[in-house]
This record gives structure tokens, C-alpha cells and sequence, in this order.
């Protein structure tokens, strides 16, 4: 009976690890799929369908995509919803024996993807874990790209539909009995485009979802962490970040904190008001412009953006931080010099909470950094800007953010201002950072400049006027001494070679010359990769200051964009009041009056309250 040969065995038992994952086997420049997986993948990808050779009667149905365009590929897989099982080399193939040893790195699922290229830059990708009980609900979403990570609870289906159209997660996971509890998961899947799947049940055991917990944020009580009040929301917390890790293969060290909360904190929407109010996005055209966050969003940031449509997701209720916020704003639209200063510097910033989460997983490459570093150069300039403001946010926001002048210094010494694409093409590490590259740097370049000086050197040193510094491919660099010379060659000359008219030596100072210039390049694409790893590391290290000045930032970034609008479009700070009434005088519509000419707008008087007037009907006529 035939059986597969080593390498297609070895594929097998991969595969048979992750069954529900499209394997991408790395073999060489290519990632590899086979047989299912690549009738798959070949539909899908439009790629061409091959075969190969597995020690079977009939070929393996093959395809494959090279190895530095895979993140394409894996973009338009995880969009149709499946998961992507990525399995690297993970030992070098000139020291192996045998088979190249490979190991499954990351799966990769609509709400697991990096690549920030793939994602919407003003929108969180979450992926959501459903606890579904008799009793409660539990509910948990995590922003792997942010590390943004919340949990609560519901009491039905409803108000778990408003908490899904809330966060419009990519990806859920679930247990079991959610997906038996009569929900219309077609409509999640058909309408709302939500990949969803069951996951094993142990995920979702009570004392195991604690332990991860606790073991991951380092704590001895989940009351330290808000949880103890949220013990259905808790499993859908643990489950998820298991299943992360588990996903991963990554500490997650990124997601250090969890954020507990009622739903009663925020007004109520349900998922038609969200619709019909348009607050995101239209109804029927599903685009932004045209809705609420079209008008407000003038962010400079990704971060910002985000923030912004969170605020507008999840209204506030207590009359105090809704006070607060308009505080924040008040105040820089009273200085608008210092506001529009503050969103000059804003504009330069990149996505830092997206950055950050590559330097994490390590996937960050030196083009990065300086992204990195570039926007890290405008955060001293805001802060000294900002300085002046005396409202509570603002000056919450001026004590967390930070100026990272040390990771800044760090990155602007070290990376190269325009850096390859690739981390181990060498060409990352700036001049005079580090001498052991310098060295080898000079070495690939200078090589023959050096040998010719210790030529030259040698020949005074010993008087020896024909000598000579040859190569050959097998015996490398050596002096050659003709016999007419020999008694004049020194001790610490050591005889490699004898020939009829001449004497092959080498010293100690030519094998070390000849070492460096021979290995330089190879030993200096590596070295730079070490050194560019070892500074990633460096600021993976500074994690939790970062995040809390990006999220500043972000706050920031909101006021100010609140603070512009309301100039521009000539809005007035409301009063507001807890006695149910409503009165507003020459109201306009934020949407409708940018929609049309501002000329045939008619501004509407309205009085509402909770007695006699709970219903108005205003008309606008074209």
C-alpha cells in the first residue's frame, strides 16, 4: 500500500491539528496549500491549481502564493471568513537535519488580522465571545490591533443585539447553547457579514476562565479587576482570551487591562434606533457620508477616529461627564489659536495603538519604527501647547500623555531614515550606532583596502619587499613567501602550504581579517537583524506608558475635532437639565443642513418633555 512521503506526512499531522484552518505550509519562497485546502484556496484566490507528488497513486491537488505577498492572500481569505493557519520554518535549513522543522505560528480569523493595510484605519476590528446561560448572557470584545478588551452582561436577545450593533464585531465565538437558543445566527452571518463558530466547551469552564484571567493580568482577585459582579460576563472574558492566546501563540502582552461595565452606564439604543438615527452610517447607502460621524469627524489621527465613533456608539447618561466633555471642548474653542496649533502636531501622528501591537507580536519592521518615531518627534510640541489649558480633562490628558523622549532618541540613533521593507536585508542600522557592525559594514565594503594595508604592513615589518596577500577557495586569504625569503619570515607566521618555489602562511591577524571580510555580509545582515529585534524589544518594554499616550492622544484628537466643527458650523454649547425637557430654539439639523443648499434651510423651534408634548413632527419642504 503506498503512504505519503516524510515531508507530506509531516503536513498531515499539522493539518490534522487544525482542521478547521486553511494551512499555509511554508516551503521555501512559497507557502503551500494541499489537497481540500487547495481546492479551496484555488477557488477563492483565483490562483492555479497543480499537483504534486506525495507518494500516492495520484497526485496532491497543490496550489501556493510566494511567501512576501502571503499577507494579500490572507486578507481576502479572513474577508470571506476563514481561518488561516500560518505554518513557518522554524529552524535554519542549512543547520537542519532531515526535514526543516515547522511549527504553526499564528491562526489568523476575520477578527485577528493585523494587517493594518486590510483594516478600516477609523474603526476597531473587534472579535466577540458569547456566554450564553438560562439566566445571563455574558459578552466579551477584544480589538487584538488596540488592545482594547470589555465584558458585561445582558438579560436577552434584544439587548444583546444592541450590543452586537454596537460593536459590529467581524468575528464572534460562542458556546453551544448560544447557538441552540433559537437566535437568528443567518442573520449575523447573511446580513450583518459576522463570521461565527462554536468553540470547544472547555473554554468555557468557570474556574478556568478565572485562572487565565488572573495568571494574565497578574492578579490574586478578579476584584481587583472589576469582574466579581459580572460572573457570566467573566467566562465570556476568559474564553476569549484563552481562545487569543490559544490563536495567538502570543503573550498578548498588549492587553493589560479589562474594562467591566452595565449597560445602563450608556443610553439605550436598540439596533433600529442605531439604523434610523444614521449615527455612523446611512441607512440605505451604508457609507458615512451622510450621517452623524461624517459631520463631527474632522480627527487628525486613526486613533482619534476610532475614539470619536465610540463616543458616538455609546452615549453618555450622567449629566457630569457629559459636562466635562463640553468643558473640554468649551475651552478650546475659546482658544482657537492653541486648538488648531495642537491639530497641526496631531496630523503627522500615525496609528500608535496599531503600531504598538506589531512591536508586540514582532512583526514590526524598521519602516514602522520610524513611523513610530516620527510620530513620537510632535508629542513635546503638543504638551508644551497644551500646558495652558486648566479643564479637567485636558489636564487629565496633559498628565497622561508622555513625551517618550528616551524611545525617540532610541529609534532616531539607531534605524536608517529610509530602512528596507524587510528586516533581514540588512541596511537598517545607522553608522556609528554599534561597532560590531560598523566593523562588518566597513568589512563588505572595504575588504580589500584592509588587506592591502596589512600587506603593506607585513612587508615592512618583515623586509620580505616581494611579499604577497593571495586568495584561494580552499585555502582562503594567506601570505605567499618565495624560498629566496624564507629564513626572513617571522614566528608568528604559521605555514599553511609548500609549494616547489614558494611557502603559503597565514597569521593570526589575516585569519581574523579573513573571517570578517569572507562572512561580513552574512554576519552583518544578521547582526542588524538582532539589533533591530533587541530595539523592538526596547519598546515593547515601554508598553503600558505608550498605550496610555496614545489613548491621550486619541481624547485629544476628539475634543479638538469637536471644538473645530463647532466653530466652523456655528453650534452653541447646550445647557442641560434633568427635568425632562427639551427646548430649543432656531434648531438645525447637523446632517440635513450640510446635505442640501444652506440657503433653503429652515431652522425649527422645539419643545419636547416628558407631560404634554412627547411627539413632534417637523417637515422640511424642498
Amino acid at each position: 500500500m503506498a503512504e505519503l512521503t516524510p515531508m507530506m506526512q509531516k503536513y498531515m499531522e499539522t493539518k490534522k491539528e487544525y482542521p478547521d484552518c486553511i494551512l499555509f505550509y511554508r516551503l521555501g519562497d512559497f507557502y503551500e496549500m494541499f489537497f481540500d485546502d487547495a481546492l479551496t484556496a484555488s477557488k477563492e484566490l483565483e490562483i492555479t491549481l497543480t499537483g504534486k507528488s506525495c507518494g500516492l497513486e495520484e497526485r496532491a491537488p497543490m496550489c501556493g502564493v510566494p511567501y512576501h505577498a502571503v499577507e494579500g492572500y490572507l486578507n481576502k481569505l479572513v474577508t470571506k471568513g476563514y481561518k488561516v493557519a500560518i505554518c513557518e520554518q522554524v529552524e535554519d535549513p542549512k543547520q537542519a537535519k532531515g526535514l526543516v522543522k515547522r511549527e504553526v505560528t499564528r491562526i489568523v480569523t476575520p477578527g485577528t488580522n493585523l494587517n493594518m493595510q486590510a483594516l478600516e484605519a477609523t474603526k476597531n476590528n473587534y472579535i466577540m465571545c458569547i456566554t450564553y446561560t438560562p439566566t445571563k448572557i455574558g459578552l466579551a470584545a477584544a480589538d487584538v490591533t488596540t488592545g482594547d478588551f470589555y465584558t458585561t452582561e445582558v438579560e436577552d436577545g434584544r439587548r444583546l443585539m444592541d450590543e452586537l450593533m454596537k460593536y459590529s464585531p467581524s468575528e464572534i465565538i460562542c458556546n453551544d447553547a448560544f447557538y441552540v437558543s433559537g437566535f437568528d445566527i443567518a442573520d449575523l452571518r447573511n446580513r450583518l457579514q459576522m463570521a461565527i463558530s462554536t468553540i470547544e466547551s472547555y473554554y468555557f469552564d468557570d474556574e478556568g476562565c478565572e485562572k487565565c484571567i488572573m495568571r494574565h493580568f497578574g492578579v490574586k482577585s478578579l476584584i481587583g479587576l472589576g469582574l466579581e459582579d459580572f460572573p457570566v460576563g467573566t467566562i465570556a472574558a476568559g474564553a476569549l482570551l484563552q481562545y487569543l492566546l490559544d490563536t495567538q501563540k502570543n503573550d498578548l502582552v498588549h492587553i493589560n487591562h479589562i474594562q467591566s461595565y452595565l449597560t445602563s452606564k450608556y443610553m439605550l439604543l436598540d439596533s433600529s434606533t442605531r439604523r434610523n438615527l444614521e449615527l455612523c452610517e446611512t441607512l440605505r447607502e451604508k457609507q458615512k457620508r451622510g450621517s452623524l460621524l461624517w459631520v463631527l469627524d474632522k480627527t487628525k489621527t486613526a486613533m482619534g477616529a476610532r475614539t470619536l465613533r465610540n463616543y458616538i456608539e455609546q452615549p453618555l447618561l450622567n449629566k457630569a461627564d457629559m459636562e466635562a466633555r463640553l468643558d473640554a471642548v468649551d475651552e478650546l474653542s475659546k482658544d482657537s489659536v492653541s486648538r488648531d496649533e495642537i491639530r497641526e502636531y496631531l496630523n503627522p501622528i500615525y496609528d500608535l495603538e496599531r503600531l504598538l501591537s506589531k512591536v508586540t507580536y514582532k512583526t514590526a519592521n524598521p519602516r514602522d519604527l520610524i513611523a513610530f518615531r516620527n510620530s513620537l518627534e510632535m508629542l513635546p510640541h503638543i504638551k508644551t501647547v497644551l500646558r495652558s489649558f486648566q479643564k479637567e480633562l485636558l489636564t487629565g490628558i496633559y498628565e497622561d500623555m508622555e513625551s517618550l523622549d528616551d524611545i525617540y532618541a532610541l529609534i532616531d540613533a539607531a534605524i536608517e531614515e529610509e530602512p528596507p521593507l524587510l528586516v533581514r536585508e540588512g541596511g537598517i542600522i545607522k553608522d556609528g550606532f554599534n561597532e560590531d557592525i560598523d566593523m562588518l559594514r566597513n568589512a563588505k565594503c572595504d575588504g580589500k583596502q584592509w588587506l592591502a594595508q596589512l600587506e603593506e604592513e607585513d612587508r615592512e615589518r618583515t623586509g620580505i619587499k616581494n611579499l604577497k596577500i593571495k586568495y584561494n577557495k580552499v585555502f582562503g586569504y594567506y601570505f605567499e613567501v618565495t624560498n629566496s625569503f624564507k629564513d626572513m619570515v617571522p614566528e608568528d607566521y604559521i605555514r599553511k602550504q609548500t609549494l616547489a618555489n614558494a611557502e603559503r602562511y597565514t597569521t593570526p591577524k589575516l585569519k581574523e581579517m579573513e573571517d570578517t571580510i569572507l562572512n561580513a555580509e552574512e554576519k552583518l545582515y544578521t547582526l542588524e537583524y538582532d539589533m533591530f529585534c533587541e530595539i523592538r524589544d526596547i519598546v515593547a518594554a515601554q508598553l503600558e506608558r505608550i498605550q496610555r499616550t496614545a489613548k491621550a492622544i486619541a481624547r485629544l484628537d476628539v475634543f479638538a475635532s469637536l471644538s473645530y466643527v463647532a466653530e466652523r458650523n456655528h453650534y452653541v454649547r447646550p445647557k442641560l437639565n434633568e427635568k425632562g425637557i427639551i427646548d430649543i430654539k432656531d434648531g438645525r439639523h447637523p446632517v440635513v443642513e450640510l446635505m442640501i443648499d444652506h440657503d433653503m434651510f429652515i431652522a425649527n423651534d422645539t419643545m419636547l418633555d416628558s407631560n404634554n408634548h412627547l411627539i413632534s413632527v417637523i417637515t422640511q419642504i424642498l
